[in-house]
């Protein structure tokens, strides 16, 4: 039996999820253990198909409207088109097992159902005689479902083979619950406590990453540095935990602005970086300015802040003073070292924050 698997970006989609708990334990192979259980499901209960379906946790996670179900593990007749692709979260009995959490099976192609069963909404023709498919939950909430269709030997599934499913259910949810708190465990040391944005020590790990690859590839890398004026003085006349906060409302408006390829990071105190790979000089100019212009704009602390009487909703007091630097520009080949290159970008890029400080705050300037 062939199993058929996604890519790592949709299986890496499924890990994206948010818990409220500590997390610990070690790192496991979801892909292949995502095949293993399907195998294990086929080898109990033998049958033509089957899948493993999970969410989008990113478009889905309120259940306000119909989403997407994916096939993260599938065997049987077109599987190998199957895998990666998505199904709308309402469609067939897969969708109705998701959207109500509740174990269905279906049987004798003729019953009302039958227009539903299978592979519903993929595209993929598929003769269906029975199918049992069963939720699988974290903590209570569906996240995907388990669906084996046309069972062989018999012409329907029974309840041994219901109860045999579910099992492996249990087992998928084990399995994605334990690989979400190492993903989390992992992403804890590597994350500031306070912003939720990467941290100095991975700063630079990353960018001697991204500066290796730019250089073998002759790309371009580009490196903003941000200091933040007039913080301290709302320290001083607040106090830290509203400064706190307000460095949590910055950390909230990189969050909001960066894409996907881009790499944050609160480099220190009121200090912060982004790291862009493949960006020019000019287009890390341009998105340093809407940083810029978010952070003038934005009115910080308008909620209840810890040790105050109400909302501060300070406006046109914290400006930024912003630096931009890029390999090709301010790197070039005269350095052949990785560290150095290193150091010289950094460099560059801070020197040029600091010039935007002597020359009145509030700027971008290019290094």
């Amino acid at each position: 039996m062939r199993i058929y698997l996604a890519d790592d970006a949709a299986i890496d989609r499924v890990l994206e999820r948010k818990k409220r708990h500590e997390y610990g334990g070690e790192e496991v192979d979801l892909r292949e253990m995502l095949k293993s259980i399907l195998r294990w499901a086929n080898e109990f209960v033998p049958s033509e198909a089957g899948s493993i379906l999970l969410d989008d946790p990113v478009l889905d996670e309120n259940r306000r409207k119909p989403g997407r179900l994916y096939f993260m593990a599938c065997f049987g007749k077109g599987s190998s088109r199957l895998a990666g692709t998505c199904t709308p979260s309402d469609a067939g009995i897969a969708g109705r097992c998701y959207r109500t959490g509740k174990a269905y099976m279906c049987s004798n192609a003729l019953s009302e159902d039958s227009s539903q069963c299978g592979r519903a909404g993929t595209g993929v023709r598929y003769r269906t005689k029975s199918l049992i498919c069963v939720p699988i939950q974290i903590k209570g909430v569906t996240i995907g479902v388990l669906e084996l269709i046309n069972r062989k030997g018999d012409i329907d599934y029974d309840r041994r083979d219901l109860t045999l499913l579910k099992i492996f259910a249990g087992y998928t949810s084990t399995l994605i619950q334990n690989s979400l708190d190492a993903k989390r465990f992992s992403e804890l040391s590597i994350r500031d406590n306070l912003t939720g944005l990467y941290n100095d020590r991975y700063f630079f790990e990353r960018l001697s990453k991204e500066i290796r690859y730019a250089s073998s590839r002759n790309r371009d890398l580009s490196l903003i540095f941000l200091d933040l004026d007039r913080f301290k003085e709302v320290n001083d006349a607040h106090g830290h935990l509203a400064g706190s906060q307000l460095l949590r409302e910055v950390g909230n408006i990189f969050k909001s602005f960066t894409e996907s390829n881009l790499v944050p990071v609160r480099y220190g105190g009121d200090e912060f970086s982004v790291i862009m790979p493949g960006t020019d000089a000019e287009s890390a100019g341009v998105f340093a300015e809407k940083i810029r212009k978010a952070i003038e704009s934005h009115v910080f602390l308008a909620r209840d802040v810890p040790g105050q009487t109400g909302p501060l909703k300070i406006k046109n007091l914290i400006t930024a003073s912003i630096g931009v630097a890029s390999l090709k520009n301010n790197v070039g080949k005269r350095h052949k070292k990785l560290k150095d290159k290193r150091e010289a970008l950094i460099k560059a890029a801070d020197t040029a924050m600091y010039t935007s400080k002597l020359k009145g705050k509030n700027r971008v300037t290019m290094a």
